[in-house]
């Protein structure tokens, strides 16, 4: 594989005929996420993501695809909390892509796309995914944002919330 540095990565968004695209990758997604939350596979022997026709029917939902190199890397859901919050619903990116600065890359392209107040939540006990995002909103945002503890639904959970600001 190429240095991370001259990786092409894109965030593009997914259009209605790429829908079967995104629900292959929510079970990879799924797969991974189940190690930390209790997902249960179906009858069918695939997870369930029973929101995903929202992200093209719903104007405050948003899905991306990330790419990188032309080859699909991954895909970003993202929401709208409330009139003035932008949540990451869900972030993934296909093991042969972590740890070479894409995923940074990605948020960072998503949070430019949508300025404004920004939240994450991570479970607490991925620690991995709280490495990831501490680090990479520092990068974005230039200073330590110290996420708060949410309890919801007996599990713990880490939500980080920042600013992006516009661009000028």
């Amino acid at each position: 594989m190429p240095k991370p540095a001259s990786f092409r990565i894109e965030v593009v968004h997914a259009s209605s005929e790429q829908q079967s695209i995104i629900a292959n990758l929510l079970q990879l997604y799924a797969h991974d996420f189940s190690e930390f939350h209790d997902l249960e596979l179906g009858a069918d022997g695939r997870f369930e993501y029973k929101p995903l026709p929202l992200y093209w029917s719903d104007p405050t939902r948003h899905p991306f695809l990330i790419k990188v190199d032309g080859q699909l890397a991954g895909f970003v859901f993202v929401k709208q909390e409330e009139k003035f919050v932008w949540d990451v619903a869900e972030f993934f990116i296909a093991r042969a892509y972590r740890r070479q600065g894409i995923g940074m890359k990605a948020a960072h392209e998503v949070w430019k796309r949508f300025p404004g107040f920004w939240q994450v939540r991570v479970m607490q006990l991925n620690g991995a995914g709280v490495n990831f995002w501490q680090r990479a909103i520092t990068a974005f945002t230039g200073e330590e944002i110290h996420p708060m503890p949410v309890e919801k639904d007996g599990e713990s959970w880490l939500v980080f919330d920042f600013e992006s600001k516009q661009e000028s």
